[in-house]
């Protein structure tokens, strides 16, 4: 047990619900730390790129959000998840993250004074497929995978759907379109807004849509129209991987970043997308949550 894991293992001796409780999700791309109190309230969190050394790479966010906190000491318990959660030593527990992303989303719109958390019924699928009911569908679009995660009214997981065969539809497609076009990440956004429509690129693998955007250049196709029509391939896999029934939430690196990936998927199901406040971290809230839950669980 390293020196972190010893100070939080004093900490823990106090009442579950006055705590602070920290959620680290260790993604592909991006490292994000949230530290919640005792009622599920936000007190800071960091994002960091992940880099090659998870471990170091948490325990830095890990800082940067207990000084965002005011918080001294540390967390009086931390649960990890992600592709890297067992590559956080300072952890006590892992989960995995569909279950924190399905927590992190429900606890917003438990507390959402929005009608549209309420249960609703079916709603018409693009592809015409026979939607499973279920009061909200969670997407969350990560670094290397896509997730659609459905829940039901009381929070908990009906069936959940990953796309893992490949990059198409990600954030690392989206890097490297970007890369294509000789592009800073960060200009996207701003680019697809400036355009009056986005040319189609069909192709599923990352290499092959890369050789369209290519051709969609040599052809003089403005740059502002490869990168909406990028930004609408994003949400065809997404909306190709399983019918999205109720309400529909949107979450990770990809929409926190850019937006207007909410819009043309709005605009591609006929009816609003919710983005939860600060989408890329609704897996560490989540797993914050679920380290509060698990103490109380245990002083029960």
């Amino acid at each position: 047990m390293g020196p972190a894991s010893r100070r939080g293992a004093a900490d823990r001796q106090g009442n579950p619900t006055s705590g602070v409780w920290c959620g680290v999700d260790v993604g592909a791309s991006a490292t994000k730390v949230v530290l919640v109190d005792g009622r599920g309230e936000v007190l800071g969190r960091a994002v960091l790129p992940s880099g090659v050394d998870y471990a170091a790479t948490a325990a830095r966010a890990l800082d940067q959000a207990l000084a965002a906190a005011r918080v001294g000491g540390r967390p009086t318990r931390t649960v990890s998840c992600g592709y890297g959660r067992n590559n956080v030593p300072f952890a006590d527990a892992t989960q995995t993250e569909i279950h924190c992303h399905g927590t992190g989303c429900f606890h917003w719109l438990s507390r959402s004074p929005a009608p549209s958390i309420l249960p609703t019924a079916r709603r018409p699928d693009p592809l015409g497929r026979d939607p499973v009911p279920g009061a909200w569908s969670i997407v969350d679009i990560g670094g290397q995978d896509n997730k659609v995660i459905r829940l039901g009214p009381d929070g908990r997981r009906l069936d959940f759907k990953m796309n893992r065969k490949c990059a198409a539809g990600t954030g690392a497609f989206v890097e490297e379109i970007a890369l294509r076009l000789g592009l800073a990440p960060g200009d996207l956004e701003g680019l697809a807004r400036a355009a009056t429509e986005g040319v189609r690129l069909s192709s599923f693998c990352t290499v092959f849509a890369k050789t369209e955007v290519l051709s969609h250049l040599r052809k003089g196709v403005p740059v502002e129209a490869i990168v909406r029509g990028a930004f609408a391939s994003v949400v065809e896999r997404v909306i190709e991987m399983d019918p999205l029934d109720g309400e529909v939430v949107l979450t990770g690196g990809v929409v926190a970043h850019n937006p207007i990936v909410a819009e043309i998927l709005s605009e591609r199901l006929a009816r609003p997308v919710l983005i939860p406040p600060f989408p890329q971290f609704t897996g560490a809230l989540g797993a914050a949550l679920t380290a509060m839950k698990q103490a109380q669980s245990t002083e029960e």
